[in-house]
């Protein structure tokens, strides 16, 4: 197949690849750009284990075209960790046990960052709606609610806790 060149921006940093245009997003990240944190699952958009945010929205990186992300910003679950430390997040699923096997939780990761970094008051309904994009076999859920809960919780605390001056 022929091979064009493309120029992605994940997590910040430029990657100049070059990859066929029949190439997903997800595929690309992990094996032009080795972000292996994106998990390719059911590469039907059904189960959730490869999203990504795209321009501050999550999306399902199975079943976009690397080449239609040219010029986007792109957030992989890589990003969360900064300077060896954890996002919320990330503490929040270690704190409350809500990953087992662990190959769906980037994807849960990164389709809750929005919600918790805005802050947003979810309510149960709202919750289990946006979770229920996503599949994993092993927690059951209930976890992973408490985790979102704890780490929107957390996040305010931290941000009302930075003065106005400096946000």
């Amino acid at each position: 197949m022929e091979r064009h060149p493309l120029n992605l921006t994940v997590n910040g940093k430029p990657y100049a690849v070059e990859t066929e245009f029949r190439k997903t997003l997800a595929d690309t990240l992990r094996e032009d750009c080795g972000l292996t944190g994106t998990h390719v699952g059911c590469e039907h958009g059904v189960c959730g284990a490869c999203t990504v945010v795209v321009e501050g929205k999550a999306v399902r990186s199975c079943l976009m075209f690397a080449h239609q992300a040219e010029g986007m910003e792109i957030e992989t679950v890589e990003s969360l960790e900064k300077e060896g430390e954890l996002h919320v997040l990330q503490e929040a699923f270690a704190e409350h046990h809500a990953l087992q096997c662990g190959f769906c939780t980037p994807g849960f990761l990164m389709l809750v960052k929005g919600a918790v970094e805005r802050g947003e008051e979810l309510s149960d309904a709202e919750l289990r709606h946006l979770l229920s994009s996503n599949l994993c076999r092993c927690t059951g859920y209930q976890n992973i609610i408490r985790a979102v809960r704890a780490a929107i919780d957390t996040f305010k605390e931290k941000a009302s806790a930075v003065p106005e001056a400096a946000r």
